[in-house]
Parts: structure tokens; sequence; C-alpha cells
């Protein structure tokens, strides 16, 4: 896939209503590796009183909760899915979010741009985020 611009995005005003209002954030991709974007953000993100849940192909716990292999596999409800994969992944975890039901937030981390994937977010009534650092975005509020 070749670099794209996101045309679908959230503006500021928009990821401020979104930080007031979510909970709870599934983060696929969370490398256990502390030396990681994935990690940092995360840690960052649950020091600042949001419950994280890791979904990642191993481990068992990562930075102290449970990890799951998929977003299918989480019992509780998700606000926010935080995406660490590359674009050309974006497509089938739209379709995990809108499969859940229960998401109301589809962000791809910076460098992150699938506009297709994202429509279809938008569409099914996720806001969208890309190509946004969710870690910068909070911080700047």
């Amino acid at each position: 896939m070749e670099c794209e611009f996101p045309s679908i995005n959230a503006n500021k005003e928009q990821i401020k209503d979104i930080f007031s209002s979510i909970k709870t954030i599934a983060v696929l991709g969370l490398s256990p590796d502390s030396s990681k974007d994935s990690h940092r953000v995360a840690a960052y993100l649950q020091s600042q009183g949001f419950k994280i849940i890791p979904v990642y192909p191993k481990e068992e716990t990562i930075l102290g909760e449970k990890v799951y292999r998929s977003l299918a596999e989480i019992p509780e409800k998700v606000d926010m899915v935080n995406i660490f994969r590359k674009p050309d992944a974006l497509d089938p975890i739209a379709d995990a979010c809108i499969a859940r039901g229960d998401v109301d937030v589809f962000w791809a981390q910076k460098g992150i741009v699938n506009n297709e994937a994202a429509k279809k977010a938008q569409d099914a009534g996720m806001q969208v985020v890309q190509n946004m650092c969710s870690m910068v975005e909070h911080r700047s509020l």
C-alpha cells in the first residue's frame, strides 16, 4: 500500500471529547518491550487512569493486564481501539470493531493511515483518528 494522507480524521475538539468520554482502550500490537512506542504509549495512558487491554499474539500479561489474542476475545466493552499495526491490517481491524458493535473510537497511531478502513469504521458510527499519537494528543490537552 502506498503512503496516503488521512481523508477522514477527528479534529482537536473531537479528540478532547474522545478522551473525556472513554475509559477502556484495547491496544492492538502492544509490545511487551518497554522500548517500543506501543508500550510507552499504553503505559502513559494507563498512568492517566485509562484501562488498557493488550492485544498481542504472545505473552500472558503486559503492563499488569491480561493479554488477548484478538478483539473478539475481549469480554468487556471496548471504548477505543488504539492501533499499532501496519496500514494494510486496518481493514480487518475495522471489520472486527464493527463485529463487536461496542467500539466508539478507531484510532490509528502516528504514521498509520488507511482511508478505506477509516471510512468503513466511520460509516459504522465510530469516531476515527489517523496518523496521530494518542499520548501526544492527550498530553496536549
